[in-house]
């Protein structure tokens, strides 16, 4: 666990940098839905829901640029791009899940913590 580790700042920003881009919404659904098979664009946009084409070209950008994804063009017209996971996004799936697995489980007890709080703090 990270919390058991000497504190080291620069492995606290290198730790930061990456939670930052995993912990993100938009890269959970999208790496979650990747997880299924390669998808092009539209279908990928499709399949997250509520997503704008610029948050998803960004996302996937990042993604690309952490090599958690690839992009592949086919020369065809228009052009066809497929998006896919890479061994690390696939690894990138296990904790993934598993946070989203815990955090369907926990919903209501956050919630109700966050009930009492606020009535507390009312």
């Amino acid at each position: 666990m990270l919390l058991r580790h000497p504190h080291n700042t620069e492995d606290c920003r290198a730790v930061s940098e990456i939670l930052q881009r995993v912990g993100d919404k938009w890269t959970v659904l999208v790496v979650g839905k990747l997880g299924g098979g390669p998808l092009r664009f539209n279908e990928l946009r499709a399949a997250v829901g509520g997503i704008s084409q610029k948050m998803l070209t960004t996302t996937l950008r990042g993604l690309e640029r952490d090599g958690f994804i690839t992009r592949k063009v086919f020369p065809t017209i228009p052009p066809r791009v497929d998006y896919e996971l890479t061994e690390l996004g696939h690894e990138l799936l296990v904790p993934v899940g598993a946070l989203g697995e815990w955090a369907r489980k926990n919903t209501q007890r956050v919630q109700s913590a966050r009930a009492r709080f606020d009535d507390m703090h009312a």
